[in-house]
């Protein structure tokens, strides 16, 4: 046996370990994600955050959590319905995680609550943006508010009272609805005592007041305050007794049969309208909502008291993220910038040209998206292209880039889409591009069933002195022009051949029927991307052995698959040492003696959402880098199309190195992960304060 195949055997025999199963070394990933809702809550609190921003970000804090409940909870709650007894690493059962969640999560509801009425409206106020209370209006608000009542609200209103004739309702999933406890009889003699009035989703939750009845010019009033003022005409004759707001969560998560599906597309369109109306995970209530009222709405939803969160304000804070658009008060949002772009762009007038010349790395939002959209623009018109292929998981309404497809097969190009139709909650937008781009000529597929396709890839095939070449965009986010203003990301031009070679064999593998080829380059979910990272952490474990630096630094959204995490573990008791950058999830315990005390977690909460997957590995002075599409987690790795390409180019290598360094400096934005599970913010005690995102806006960005 080789000294090589011992080192090997050796580091399986200890990720295999008791000692490294230990329940207690394993965070719960539904506690990790709480967590990570609470510092994203807290930078609503931050002073030093623009007042617009600090209130959107409570907004993101509340619609992350629908998403939890819709998916996470969701899920959790049919396991115990199947009485599953399945544990994670952490050893927590279903019903274990659950009843922490609904603990967690009623604490966060109440923080939310508090900081929107103790710190955000008055902060607001004092900005003269207000939400005008009921009983705050004067005699012009009043008579403004009843004629948009009679005239915009009443026409779209139905008023369901409760009897035999009209059992309570479907409640559409996360609605904005009012139950009203009456008293009297009707005109037909009817006597139930209850109604339901379900909010127009057609009209917006937030109205601004006329100036011209004396409101200031940034004063509000919620369309449920409307209601609540005027819900007695609803009723003539009787006696409203009260009038409560409640929202009820479901079940979003789309189930398709994969074993018995045969048209891909028409499963997921049968599924669409499942969503709206999936089985009930949470209760949102007003909190004067009285007791037997609760007990009333607990009971047709088929849920308990912990399942319910009395609030006191709007049930769905989210509404509020429209705010910042609708004042103009450039003062209280982030100051704008300009992203660049390389200069090598910049001078060019032949994107092909320049990529030629050399890989070329985008750091967005601080690096401009437009070259990603140019590359397909330039390939659509060139007549030297023959062939763009191109993934889609999430492009938005009005994508240049489908535009820019669209546009190339119109050519008569080539022009193959592997759309995936199962992006969450973008599923309707995908099947609607999706025909858009077949009606212009192109092909389109859905991936593989029972893998997602979330691999970000471009594929341009030119013809240059009667010879084909291959021209590649890899990234690590979607060709989403928004979100690349959103999310820091980074994506590589290249027309390295061994490069295009690969990512072509990716595209065969995508759109045919045969066995994966082996790649050159690239690693790839869910066949070689797993083994990779872990013969990577395994070969700096045999250098730390060795007596030699050896050094681990990975940015991600989330750490959770256990092997991966075992492995890091065994690379740490070897000496290794571990920086991990984990924006949300992180189900390992850094800090633990005697097993992770060289590995320290931190996670970035700032202006931007931080998105890029970045694998740094010191590889005994030949360093390796890598950027991927793919986190740390089982789906990633194991059941969906990821992919993961080196950068060789060694002053790109450098900068991103030089990066990742940018957010290990972070004392302004940074959370530290600590042994007991707890987050603690940094701060910059004697050091230079230094946030990483704003040392990329300086460098990268002009400030408009």
């Amino acid at each position: 046996m080789t000294e090589q195949t011992k080192n090997k055997a050796s580091f399986k025999e200890q990720m295999d370990s008791a000692e490294l199963k230990a329940p207690e070394l394993y965070i719960n990933r539904e506690m990790s994600l709480l967590a990570f809702n609470r510092r994203v809550l807290e930078q609503a609190k931050d002073e030093n955050t623009p007042l617009l921003e600090r209130l959107r970000f409570l907004c993101i804090s509340s619609s992350n959590l629908d998403e939890f409940f819709e998916i996470r909870v969701a899920g959790l709650m049919q396991k115990v319905v199947m009485e599953s007894v399945a544990a994670g690493p952490d050893n927590m059962s279903p019903h274990e995680v659950i009843n922490q969640i609904s603990e967690q999560a009623h604490d966060l509801v109440a923080e939310q609550y508090r900081v929107l009425n103790e710190i955000l409206l008055p902060a607001l106020e004092q900005e003269d943006i207000r939400f005008v209370k009921r009983q705050e209006w004067n005699a012009k608000q009043k008579a403004w508010v009843k004629d948009f009542y009679e005239h915009e609200l009443l026409p779209i209103l139905s008023p369901i009272g409760l009897d035999p004739a009209h059992p309570f309702p479907r409640i559409l999933n996360k609605s904005l609805n009012f139950i009203v406890s009456l008293k009297g009889k009707d005109a037909f003699g009817r006597t139930s005592g209850m109604a339901i009035v379900q909010a127009p989703r057609a009209l917006p939750r937030l109205i601004r007041l006329p100036q011209d009845t004396g409101s200031g010019s940034n004063d509000f009033v919620f369309l449920s305050s409307i209601i609540h003022a005027h819900v007695d005409d609803l009723f003539p004759g009787m006696k409203v007794q009260g009038c409560y707001q409640f929202r009820v969560t479901r079940n979003s998560d789309l189930f398709v049969d994969e074993e018995e599906v045969d048209d891909l597309l028409r499963a997921v369109e049968g599924e669409l309208p499942s969503r709206r109306y999936g089985d009930e995970v949470r209760l949102e209530v007003a909190d004067n909502c009285p007791a037997e009222v609760c007990d009333f709405l607990l009971s047709q939803f088929d849920l308990t008291e912990k399942e319910m969160y009395a609030v006191n304000g709007p049930v769905n804070l989210a509404r509020l993220m429209n705010l910042p658009d609708k004042v103009d008060r450039s003062d209280l949002t982030f100051p704008a910038f300009t992203p660049s772009l390389p200069s090598r762009l910049a001078f060019s007038q032949d994107i092909f040209q320049a990529i030629a010349k050399g890989d070329l790395l985008l750091h967005h939002p601080f690096e401009s998206f437009l070259p990603v959209i140019d590359f397909l623009k330039s390939a659509a018109s060139d007549p030297h292209v023959l062939a763009i292929k191109q993934t889609l998981y999430r492009t938005g309404p009005d994508s240049a880039v489908v535009d820019a497809l669209v546009q190339a097969a119109r050519a008569g190009k080539e022009v193959t889409v592997v759309v995936e139709l199962r992006a969450r909650f973008d599923e309707e937008a995908n099947i609607a591009l999706a025909n858009k781009l077949q009606e212009a000529g192109a092909h389109v597929v859905y991936g593989v069933v029972g893998y997602k396709t979330h691999a970000k890839m471009i594929l341009v095939v030119r013809r240059e002195e009667g010879k084909l070449r291959h021209y590649v965009h890899l990234g690590t986010g979607n060709y989403h022009a928004r979100t690349a203003r959103l999310y820091t990301d980074y994506g590589m031009l290249s027309s390295n051949t061994e490069l295009g070679e690969d990512v072509h064999k990716l595209f065969l593998q995508l759109t045919s029927l045969g066995r994966s080829s082996k790649l050159t380059k690239l690693l790839q979910s869910p066949f070689t991307l797993h083994t990779g990272m872990i013969e990577r952490i395994e070969r700096e474990t045999a250098v730390a052995r060795a007596g030699k630096p050896a050094r681990i630094i990975a940015k991600m959204n989330a750490v959770v698959e256990k092997n991966i995490i075992r492995a890091l573990y065994a690379a740490s008791q070897a000496g290794v040492q571990i920086d991990l950058v984990i924006r949300g999830i992180c189900c390992l315990r850094p800090g633990v003696k005697g097993v992770s005390e060289n590995i320290r977690v931190r996670s970035i909460i700032g202006r931007f959402l931080e998105h890029t997957r970045v694998f740094y590995f010191q590889n005994g002075g030949k360093e390796e880098i890598f950027a991927s599409s793919a986190d740390w987690m089982d789906r990633n790795l194991h059941s969906r199309v990821e992919t993961c390409f080196p950068v060789e180019d060694k002053k790109l290598r450098e900068r991103m190195v030089r990066e990742l360094g940018y957010y290990l400096d972070d004392n302004l934005q940074a959370w530290e992960l600590q042994s007991d599970g707890n987050y603690l913010r940094t701060t910059p005690g004697k050091a230079e304060p230094s946030s990483a995102q704003q040392r990329l806006l300086h460098q990268l960005c002009q400030n408009d």
